[in-house]
């Protein structure tokens, strides 16, 4: 029988709220069954080991990264505007796995670093399929990720307008 979804989430939780608030190292599975309220044998009934816990993480964060790049295909602004709106969004769902499988990324999981990386090459392309040019793809990619960046360290975002005229300027050639 499989294991119930809801428990599951808990245990992922977890250890996502150990990893940000604490880091890889005090991620045990000790420390992670404790924070879920699970006896370990609850957690090794869901994650049979660390590596199954870091996969179903990573597993969970692909899943969240599919959706954003379906909402920025459908998004009725079209990708960039939707990827610079949502850049400054922090502190969800979505921020939280980020920042928990970034966590696993500086250490030991190589697989952690390849769904980053993954994440990335998507929005790129989802965003070189409305700008049809992959050098601004890129940059636009680099500004959400410096949106990100302030957003998380507390600062407001640019005015949306601002980076959106930024971006059309960026699509003209420079004047000779």
């Amino acid at each position: 029988m499989p294991p119930p979804p809801a428990a599951r989430a808990k245990v992922l939780q977890a250890f996502t709220d150990l990893l940000v608030t604490s880091g890889e190292r005090s991620a045990t599975l000790d420390a992670v069954a404790d924070h879920a309220g699970v006896s370990k044998g609850g957690l090794l009934y869901h994650f049979g080991s660390k590596d199954a816990l870091v996969d179903g993480l990573v597993e969970h964060l692909t899943a969240l990264i599919a959706a954003d790049v379906a909402a920025m295909r459908a998004a009725p602004e079209g990708p960039v505007y939707y990827l610079l709106r949502t850049s400054s969004d922090v502190g969800n769902e979505f921020d939280r796995t980020y920042l928990a499988v970034a966590e696993l990324a500086r250490g030991a999981y190589p697989r952690a670093r390849s769904a980053l990386d993954a994440a990335e090459q998507a929005w790129t392309d989802t965003v070189a399929e409305q700008v049809g040019d992959a050098a601004l793809a890129r940059t636009v990619v680099l500004l959400s990720d410096g949106i990100y960046h302030r957003a998380s360290l507390g600062a407001a975002p640019p005015p949306l307008e601002e980076l959106l005229a930024l971006v059309e300027r960026l699509r003209r050639p420079a004047a000779s």
